[in-house]
């Protein structure tokens, strides 16, 4: 189980990283969710497949309370600026991060740093 808490952590941090998010508030705010996460998956083992998805989104609602929202869409030209959310709802299996406004995959999770400026994949 460990390991899918510490590649659960190593792909929100690679994505905070991308948007230049990764300050000392962001890495805790991760650090919470993923001892949170630890002791959920440690008692619903069943769940592993969902902690990665879970972790990005208690680090998204712990930044909205902060710093506001996290990571922003880069891929849409028109309207106001808005947020990508992870896709299942429920964080898994297989996280993805999708445009709130379009409703297109952006990046799986943990890979927002493949992407081109204007959030088409490299």
């Amino acid at each position: 189980m460990e390991d899918v808490v510490l590649e659960s952590r190593a792909r929100v941090l690679a994505d905070l990283e991308a948007r230049r998010m990764a300050d000392p508030w962001a890495v805790s705010a991760l650090e919470d969710a993923v001892a949170s996460r630890r002791w959920w998956v440690s008692q619903w083992p069943e769940g592993a497949q969902y902690v990665a998805g879970l972790v990005a989104q208690d680090v998204q609602d712990a930044l909205l309370d902060q710093t506001g929202r996290w990571p922003l869409c880069e891929g849409c030209d028109d309207g106001p600026q808005h947020p990508l959310h992870i896709s299942p709802e429920l964080g898994g299996p297989d996280p993805v991060w999708v445009c709130e406004e379009s409703g297109a995959v952006v990046a799986r999770l943990g890979d927002l740093s493949k992407l081109r400026d204007r959030g088409g994949p490299v």
